[in-house]
């Protein structure tokens, strides 16, 4: 049982800012202690000695460096080496800090940096957020980069598409080989003074946040790293909630785009054998959103988060000081947006978390460990349908000088989302999905800005309808043999990326041919197909005229459906992005994909909701904008697991925009005993014909429940601490359920539990 594990386990972790004390101890698996400062090995200690398992997580793109970057290490100033916008200024994480070229010289800097780490024996090393802003690449440090890769003098990456493209390309490269550099280095050090074996890992954003920021990493990149052993992906309410079109409305969609990102991440490691961890953040890292809007948020990316079940490992919690510490909301008077200087403080209407809340979260810290199911299915149509990415798609998000020449879409959609931000109303503006509809410059600039309008075009009218689609990295296809193989249906479009090589083309061909059905999507507008690239070697004007001519198809199909061997092929010739414009447009390029779903006998039954049985579990996110607003009911015997006290309900309701997660009973009815969830990590609990004994330890000021199964009735139970003595305590049983109810207030001390029956 999962929820009684070894801490080697390393299911669960958080990263930590500060030391150990009695409100951090969430009893998860492991902590990573973040930073490389001086005080560091002894925070690594006072973590070990509270039983954790200790990794080290700090900045490969920034951090405390100051003395690196003045000179102190090597006696030459590396400021230099600091991003630098076209305009000639750095790009400041603050105003003390930059965000830095991945340098030979800076990775060596930062592997001396962390043996101290290794020294003082933690387990594994995080270099988190390897990000290079799309607007710079013009600093010294990155001119000479620029003319060791590629022989020839830098060009400023805004005087063409080419330019650009390459000027991305190296960035993402530069990362990796620092990536690759550090990893080496520090794996060989412990091996050689301490024989033990390091490990490492990169928490990054999703492909998916990161083209809609404008940062460039290596992502799938990563896996070519053979020091990598696995990532975090770093996805929470602050990534999920950045609003996007759909039936020509702008606004947030968290749970939806929180779905897509995890979904792009399990991408990134499956089938490689390494380790994948989830992220969620109780909060985020604006601090002006009052605790409701916190909860409910966090509330839609853990549950979408819970719908991939090919991943079991999570970061329950980024920096649980400012969850369980903090005080919110906080009122950030002045925001500098070149300095990142984020003043915030209190006033009357700050409150530290509620006590539901951080219960809540205590029970959910929990049951995240308990997420290993290996039996699992979707209601409705099962996952067999993905959409393809790319890692391309960083190196093209922004237009050279002289594509666009209107613009104004990016702020125009800046101002519906500030007037939005406190009312999530939907917000419709029909002058400008008009303006974009019928101008391919407006199309250009409306495809730059955050909302990424190709892919969640392409994707959007389809989840909210019940499809669980699933991102797919095309970047893997030429990596391992049988990747498409989970798939029968692929959508793909070339309008917002391009293929790295020819040869992903031909295994998608190969794919074809087998039996699979594609779906593609693009009219060979984008500007990037002019970029000199392998199809324009081969004489073709974009890579989709190379996968058409492979498939027989001429290299200019027309709109419509074509058998290919055992495959189908549907071609529509429009540009991703329109289908986000309009209902009218969403709804029939979605019957088109239901019409061909049916031909290859696949029954897509409309509904409004995505709904995954995993184990004993059922995890359910009823969504708004869809085919209806009807609820959807479940009727059984449950143990509500997103309701702080751990309530046995009989029936669950769900509107549209709500979620739940239910343990379903029926699930265990041979089952005599089993920790259904709880509030305190469950060392151990043993049963025994007179009664059972059970150790338990919470974090200080929560208000424990646990709920267990037990094989009858007690007739008494009491708590008792380290010292012997007994503690307050109640409980109540439930007979339909077998399964007993205990509640107590925690001072992060341990308890132990005496029941007889």
């Amino acid at each position: 049982m999962a929820y009684l594990r070894d801490r080697r386990e390393e299911l669960t972790g958080y990263q930590a800012g500060s030391d150990y004390r009695p409100t951090l101890d969430l009893g998860n698996d492991f902590v990573m202690v973040y930073g490389i400062d001086p005080e560091m090995p002894e925070r690594v200690k006072h973590f070990k000695d509270a039983g954790y398992v200790v990794h080290l997580m700090t900045g490969i793109a920034w951090g405390q460096y100051g003395d690196y970057l003045d000179g102190k290490i090597d006696g030459r100033d590396h400021w230099d080496e600091s991003q630098y916008d076209r305009e000639g200024k750095k790009v400041l994480h603050n105003p003390t800090i930059p965000y830095m070229v991945p340098t030979v010289a800076f990775g060596d800097y930062l592997t001396e940096k962390m043996k101290v780490a290794v020294d003082a024996g933690v387990e594994a090393i995080h270099v988190e957020e390897p990000e290079y802003f799309e607007w710079s690449g013009y600093s010294p440090a990155f001119k000479r980069e620029w003319e060791i890769y590629y022989h020839e003098p830098w060009v400023p990456p805004h005087e063409s598409a080419d330019a650009h493209y390459k000027a991305s390309k190296l960035k993402s490269y530069l990362y990796a080989r620092i990536i690759t550099r550090v990893s080496c280095s520090l794996k060989e050090y412990a091996k050689v003074k301490y024989n033990r074996n390091l490990r490492f890992y990169v928490p990054t954003h999703s492909l998916i946040s990161y083209i809609q920021w404008k940062v460039v990493s290596p992502e799938a990149g990563l896996i070519d790293i053979p020091t990598v052993d696995g990532c975090i992906s770093q996805i929470w309410t602050g990534t999920a909630r950045e609003a996007n079109v759909y039936n020509g409305i702008f606004k947030e969609r968290t749970f939806e785009t929180g779905y897509l990102e995890y979904g792009i991440m399990q991408e990134l490691v499956k089938g490689t054998g390494r380790r994948m961890w989830f992220l969620h953040d109780p909060i985020e890292d604006f601090p002006t959103y009052e605790w409701e809007n916190y909860e409910l948020n966090y509330l839609k990316t853990l549950v979408a988060s819970l719908l991939h079940p090919g991943v079991h490992h999570y970061e329950v919690c980024p920096w649980p000081h400012r969850v369980f510490e903090g005080k919110y909301p906080l009122e950030r008077p002045f925001f500098n947006w070149e300095t990142k200087d984020e003043t915030a403080i209190e006033t009357e209407k700050s409150k530290p978390i509620p006590q539901h809340y951080s219960t809540l979260l205590s029970n959910i810290f929990q049951m995240l460990g308990d997420m290993d199911q290996k039996n699992y299915y979707y209601e409705g149509v099962n996952s067999g349908i993905g959409v393809l990415m790319a890692d391309s798609g960083l190196f093209q998000r922004t237009m050279p000088d002289g594509v666009v020449n209107n613009g104004g879409i990016t702020e125009r959609l800046a101002e519906i989302r500030h007037k939005n931000d406190y009312d999530y109303a939907p917000k419709r503006d029909e002058e400008l999905m008009e303006i974009i509809a019928k101008d391919n410059e407006a199309l250009f600039d409306f495809e730059q800005n955050k909302s990424f309008p190709s892919f969640f075009g392409m994707v959007l009218p389809l989840l909210k309808y019940g499809l669980p689609i699933r991102p797919v990295q095309l970047d893997n296809v030429k990596r391992y043999t049988g990747y498409l193989s989970d798939y029968n249906t692929l959508i793909l479009s070339y309008e917002y990326m391009k293929p790295e090589t020819p040869d992903l083309n031909t295994a998608l061909v190969t794919w074809i041919m087998q039996g699979g059905t594609l779906i593609y999507i693009g009219d060979g507008s984008d500007p990037y197909h002019e970029i000199k690239l392998w199809w324009k070697d081969a004489g073709y004007n974009n890579p989709a005229e190379h996968l058409f001519d492979l498939l027989g198809l001429g290299r200019n199909p027309a709109d419509g459906t074509y058998n290919t061997a055992k495959g189908k092929v549907l071609v529509i010739n429009k540009a991703p992005a329109r289908l986000s414009l309009s209902e009218t447009v969403a709804a029939n390029y979605r019957e088109k994909v239901r019409k061909l779903l049916l031909e290859t006998g696949c029954n897509w039954e409309y509904r409004n909701d995505i709904t995954l049985h995993r184990g004993p579990y059922i995890i359910s996110a009823v969504m708004d904008e869809s085919i209806n607003e009807e609820p959807k009911v479940f009727n059984g015997i449950f143990t509500d697991m997103l309701s702080d006290s751990l309530d046995i309900v009989k029936e669950k309701v769900l509107k549209p925009d709500e979620n739940t997660v239910l343990f379903d009973f029926a699930t265990i009815e041979n089952e005599d005993f089993r920790i259904i969830g709880t509030s305190a990590r469950i060392n151990s609990f043993d049963i025994t014909e007179e009664g059972f004994t059970a150790d338990m330890k919470a974090a200080d000021r929560i208000k424990v429940f646990a709920r267990v199964r037990l094989p009858k009735a007690p007739t008494e139970i009491k708590a008792f601490n380290e010292n012997g003595e007994e503690e307050s305590f109640t409980w109540s049983w439930d007979e339909e359920t077998r399964t007993v109810l205990y509640t107590y207030e925690s001072a992060n001390q341990p308890i132990v539990l005496k029941g007889k029956f």
